[in-house]
């Protein structure tokens, strides 16, 4: 009884409707909080009901419209406006913004123009290979735009010179030389959320030691403390990167992998365990090939990248 009640009181109102405006297709109806366009249910019920062969396609297609509408209403009051929106009607996921790597070969082979705003980032490859050079341009190219940069200096390594001659204003450079992995990744967590900062680099991710580990004696077996800690950060930090539009940058070295059991499976592997292959939107692989010579001297270094995204 009660559902005839509900078709008899909607049949009622798509009349109401249709007889108070001399434009149906115009007219609009608040049902449940959201708005409804009269066009839209009887085209659909049309398709619906020459698809069934019945007359009873407006009630069912109407009845779903409203069935959506009033989970996507529950939501909204439940977590707040934007908890759930439509795709193609939302603008703020249509166009990602980006930052140049300072490379035109390497915005181009990225397909947008550079490392996407909001996402992880992994440079991964051998030493010297050019890892942290690439990082340092990003951060010239995003204060050349007017953002703040961060540089979490685990390895304890960063030379100012260097930054200097790539075009890295090092007097608007935030520099943090952490004493553990917690103290890094909390610090970055915080920067962050401050929404303030453009790109946020961390040199590297073999060198972010847990503190138990710091604490703990020499040759002490701490198994995957690192791995656990790199996965637990990763999943707090991917949403606030989404809200403030920072690049988090992770500088990341490999290591031989012995057993692959003769399969020819990959013969190195990252640090930190495999959360951050799943979060990094671009993971870019360095490799050193050879030395450019200028004259009778070596003056840079050839490299070869490969990319993921």
């Amino acid at each position: 009884m009660a559902a005839l009640l509900r078709r008899v009181s909607l049949r009622r109102a798509f009349a109401a409707a249709a007889s108070s405006s001399s434009h149906p297709e115009s007219y609009t109806q608040g049902i449940c909080g959201s708005t409804f366009h009269y066009r839209e249910f009887t085209s659909k019920a049309k398709k619906k009901s020459k698809s069934s062969g019945t007359d009873s396609g407006e009630e069912n297609m109407s009845k779903k419209d409203l069935a959506l509408y009033q989970a996507i209403d529950q939501i909204t009051s439940a977590f707040g406006k934007g908890a759930i929106m439509w795709l193609g009607r939302s603008q703020g996921h249509r166009d990602v913004p980006v930052i140049s790597t300072g490379s035109f070969a390497l915005d181009m082979a990225l397909g947008t123009g550079g490392l996407p705003k909001g996402r992880v980032i992994e440079v991964y490859g051998p030493e010297a290979s050019g890892k942290t050079t690439l990082a340092l341009h990003v951060i010239a190219q995003a204060q050349k735009n007017g953002g703040y940069c961060a540089f979490v200096d685990a390895e304890h390594a960063l030379d100012p010179a260097l930054a200097e001659s790539i075009g890295v204003d090092t007097n608007n450079l935030l520099l943090s030389q952490p004493d553990c992995a917690e103290q890094a990744l909390s610090l970055v967590d915080t920067l962050i959320r401050s929404g303030s900062v453009d790109v946020v680099v961390v040199d590297s991710v073999a060198a972010l030691v847990p503190k138990t580990e710091l604490d703990g004696e020499m040759g002490d077996a701490h198994v995957a403390l690192q791995a656990r800690l790199m996965s637990q950060a990763l999943r707090k930090l991917s949403h606030s990167l989404s809200l403030s539009q920072t690049i988090l940058l992770f500088i990341n070295q490999t290591r031989a992998k012995v057993a692959t059991f003769g399969f020819g499976g990959p013969t190195e592997v990252t640090s930190g365990g495999n959360a951050l292959k799943f979060y990094a939107s671009v993971r870019l692989n360095i490799k050193r090939i050879g030395l450019v010579k200028k004259g009778e001297e070596h003056d840079s270094v050839d490299t070869e990248m490969s990319m993921s995204a």
